[in-house]
This record gives structure tokens, sequence and C-alpha cells, in this order.
């Protein structure tokens, strides 16, 4: 059964283990802390651990971009992928988006990352087909999903 919760400061450690091995677990409990004020730049942001038996596999966001858009980022931790947490996760997201009121979620997506553009692709994202760069100067898809 997975869920999504608000990470809590038990669980820096496995987020150093996994994530940020160059941070110390202070650092980590620090920047969950943060993540509780549910905004970045002065727009909503929610940070929730994908948690499966009661462990974090994973990390899954939602961040605003308009009053009816916000992104998703996703994140498995490695040792986990290939088994359909992303999928559920991405799902339970999109249902917390919708009863904050939000009408879309749209990502951009390197188009050489082929896991995730399968991964949008499964979870019904539409997208125009159009390359755009980013302000990194990566090629990106834009994949939006209309809740």
């Amino acid at each position: 059964m997975i869920s999504l919760r608000h990470f809590t400061e038990a669980d820096a450690e496995i987020i150093r283990q996994k994530h940020w091995t160059d941070l110390s677990t202070e650092e980590i409990v620090s920047i969950i802390n943060d993540w509780k004020s549910l905004e970045y730049e002065g727009k909503y942001f929610e940070m929730f651990a994908i948690v499966v038996d009661d462990m974090a596999v994973g990390y899954i966001s939602l961040m605003e971009h308009s009053q009816s858009i916000v992104s998703l980022g996703i994140e498995i931790f490695s040792d986990k992928r290939q088994k359909g947490y992303a999928t559920r996760a991405m799902a339970l997201a999109s249902e917390i988006a919708a009863k904050r009121g939000y009408k879309a979620i749209q990502n951009q997506v390197r188009t050489d990352n082929m896991p995730s553009i399968a991964l949008h692709e499964k979870c019904e994202y539409e997208t125009d087909g159009y390359v755009y760069m980013n302000q990194k100067g990566k090629e990106i898809g834009l994949y939006t999903y209309f809740l």
C-alpha cells in the first residue's frame, strides 16, 4: 500500500543515505522543517514522502505556477524503482492538487529522460509534441494532466 505523508525529522537519515549524501542529517532536518511552510518564493509548495510499509521510498512535490497550474516533481530512490510506486504516487498527488483547486499539472520532462516520458505517458499526460529549451539549456517536452 502506497501513501503520501509529510516528511518528519525521523526521515532525515534515509534522505541522506538515498539522495543527499553530501549533506549532514542536521542540514536535511532543516530542509524538512522548511518544507513545513508549504511555500516557496511566495507560492504554494508541498513536499511528500512516498511511503511503502512505513518506509520512505522516494518523494513527490507539488509547486504552484499560477492560480490553476502546478507542477509535480517525483523521485523514487534508485533501489526502489520499477515497482509501480511512481505511477501510484503521481495519482495520489494529482488528487491532492485537485482538492486544492488546481486545474492542471504541467511538467517539463527532458527529451533524453525516457523513463520519465514513459511514466508521464502511462499516467495519461498530454504533450504538444514540441521540443523546448529550459533555463538550463536542456531540451524538454511539456506534459500536461488536466484535473
